[in-house]
């Protein structure tokens, strides 16, 4: 039994009356966990009000009040690969992820994840992540040290005042003219629920590809997203012709497998650049790691 060390958070919305009990709340906000094992947990203590006393089964609903609860899995697997502290000062940390280590807790994934690890070399609570990449996909998370400056990170983000720069390897099987191309296309999601796809619309997502090279049936490529969401550049690569080395979910999801260490998903990101709103310096952080051609 895999159990979080450190709670997650969610929110009871503001409804109208009458309000649902805790239990039918959870129940629905998260229908991927049985019934049952919700009053398992109220039965333990395992859910929280804010103000940290365990909730029972008489604990009436209070909208936009927080509650805090324990993940938990049957059997977690243990991700064989280190994260790099690349930067930490009082306000921000900036890590190296290696492949396959999810960044919040997910799925079968509770305290194998870079925040929980890093709680534990910082020993700060109150460490948040201000971006994310995706479990397969290795380089740099930016977390918040210190909660009274995070805002001012996270808007760098939320504005797109940081450049970001991605390494990948794709298959490729012919030449081509083109070496650069600014990809722009509507990302929604697709199915399953963890896919994303292009759909007609105002564009939402936008990433400058540059072709830097080839050998043999691979090619390297330098990604500049422009936006942030989910999948972006896996999507517009595979869009363009060029799937990743080892993505599993585009252009065609394979079917579900057993993690295979030795064939980790060829995206790297490798460099992030951005005025820092306390030191107001120009700063570039970059990752040591490479994709190979």
């Amino acid at each position: 039994m895999g159990i979080s060390e450190y709670h997650s958070t969610v929110v009871m919305p503001g409804i109208e009356k009458p309000y649902p009990s805790i239990l039918d709340f959870l129940t629905k906000r998260f229908p991927g966990i049985a019934r049952e094992i919700w009053e398992a947990r109220i039965q333990s203590g395992k859910v929280l009000t804010e103000k940290g006393e365990a909730v029972s089964f008489e604990t009436a609903y209070v909208p936009l009040k927080k509650l805090y609860y324990f993940r938990e899995v049957t059997e977690e697997p243990i991700i064989p690969f280190t994260e790099k502290i690349i930067f930490c000062n009082e306000e921000l940390l900036v890590a190296c992820k290696p492949h396959f280590l999810p960044v919040t807790p997910a799925g079968p994934y509770v305290n194998q994840c870079l925040l929980h690890r890093l709680k534990k070399r910082t020993k700060n609570k109150n460490l948040s992540p201000i971006n994310r990449i995706d479990r397969e996909t290795a380089g740099l998370v930016l977390f918040s040290m210190n909660p009274s400056t995070r805002g001012r990170y996270q808007k760098l983000f939320m504005n797109g005042e940081v450049e970001k720069s991605y390494d990948a390897v794709t298959k490729y099987s012919r030449d081509h003219k083109t070496k650069s191309w600014v990809v722009e296309s509507r990302l929604v999601k697709g199915e399953p629920w963890f896919r994303m796809k292009t759909a007609p619309g105002k564009p939402n997502a936008v990433s400058k590809i540059f072709f830097m090279g080839s050998r043999e049936n691979r090619a390297l490529f330098q990604l500049s997203p422009v936006t942030g969401k989910k999948h972006q550049l896996r999507v517009h690569l595979s869009g363009l012709g060029f799937p990743i080395l080892n993505d599993r979910y585009y252009p065609k999801l394979l079917p579900e497998a057993k993690i295979n260490f030795e064939a980790p998903l060829q995206l790297l990101a490798r460099k992030i650049r951005f005025i820092d709103p306390i030191s107001a310096k120009l700063v570039t952080y970059e990752s040591q790691r490479r994709v190979l051609l």
